[in-house]
């Protein structure tokens, strides 16, 4: 399973939604705001409104924190 996580500086959920991965084990790959990427480019992706974190899984979006939560759950992960 590849995760993909993108995230912007002071996001409590960004925070929670990698301690979550990390926590059950799960590997992934982080970008952040304004190092790999930029606002454009976020909205291009996601759609306007679109919040943080992104999670996707194998390129499939997952959603945000709680989204992704739901989703592990789901999958007897957590």
């Amino acid at each position: 399973m590849a995760y993909t996580v993108y995230t912007r500086d002071n996001c409590p959920y960004c925070s929670n939604v990698k301690q979550i991965l990390a926590g059950i084990g799960e590997s992934y790959i982080e970008y952040k705001l304004g190092v790999n990427f930029d606002r454009e480019q976020f909205v291009s992706q996601f759609g306007y409104g679109a919040t943080f974190p992104r999670v996707l899984k194998d390129g499939q979006l997952l959603g945000g924190c709680n989204e992704t939560v739901v989703y592990l759950r789901n999958q007897g992960l957590v």
